[in-house]
């Protein structure tokens, strides 16, 4: 299944479990959109994981908080973000040469919206869907740094360089915040180091993050720096653009 299908079949699963007066099973959903139960189950469990959809006791699902009304606009504004970011995704490729990511914040999470990849071998693979921390991943900095989300209360040690004490992890944000642009250095795994800056909208909120991650043995400090600049630049270009009335 390609990307695009793959989200186009969360949001399916979302509208029926919102439009549903009773508790979703994943069986209800795999015959409704005609898949097999075990994508069915992982698709209600990604979303659920997310905070659009609740489990019950008797392994039903109901829709969670980003799912009452109010939030309900989100689902259409993701698929909108997706199209509009696509474009700046392959810019950084062909710049970078690395894969590039967009992720939107969930809950106390990163969830991968998009991603192209890098034409070398070796390369970060991210699937779209993917749940990824807040404090130690650059596309999860960003929404520390830049949109005011709070800190985790748990801060998992992922690898040596994982910063786990708040204050030294709110210093660090404050230092990234100043630059326009977060960094991870090996920080989430070993061997990989990232970038990303804030897309934001005409009122220049924060609404999503783009960055480009590879392979340390490829990008040094120093190309690290030069990247998060090159991001930087791409995704103020998208707000700039938003702002004037395009996308």
């Amino acid at each position: 299944m390609n990307p695009v299908q793959a989200l186009l079949r969360g949001l399916h699963a979302l509208d029926l479990v919102r439009a549903s007066a009773d508790p979703v099973r994943a069986t209800d959903v795999a015959a409704r959109l005609h898949m097999d139960k075990g994508s069915a189950s992982r698709t209600l469990h990604t979303l659920a994981l997310a905070g659009y959809v609740e489990q019950t006791g008797d392994r039903r699902f109901v829709a969670g908080k980003k799912l009452l009304p109010a939030q309900a606009p989100q689902l259409v504004e993701i698929m909108r973000l997706r199209e509009h970011a696509g474009s700046l995704l392959k810019r950084l490729v062909e710049f970078s040469e690395e894969c590039a990511h967009l992720a939107v914040l969930a809950g106390d999470r990163a969830l991968y919206l998009d991603a192209v990849e890098s034409p070398h071998r070796l390369k970060v693979d991210h699937p779209i869907g993917t749940l990824a921390p807040l404090h130690c991943t650059a596309l999860g900095k960003v929404f520390l740094a830049f949109a005011g989300a709070p800190i985790p209360a748990h801060l998992d040690r992922l690898t040596q360089r994982t910063l786990t004490d708040p204050h030294l992890l709110s210093a660090h944000l404050r230092s990234m915040a100043a630059q326009g642009y977060t960094m991870d250095d090996e920080e989430y795994a070993v061997g990989v180091r990232c970038v990303a800056a804030p897309l934001r909208d005409g009122a220049a909120r924060v609404i999503a993050a783009i960055g480009v991650s590879g392979a340390a043995a490829r990008i040094s400090l120093d190309r690290l720096a030069e990247l998060g600049v090159h991001v930087r630049e791409v995704a103020a270009r998208f707000g700039a653009r938003d702002r004037a009335g395009g996308a």
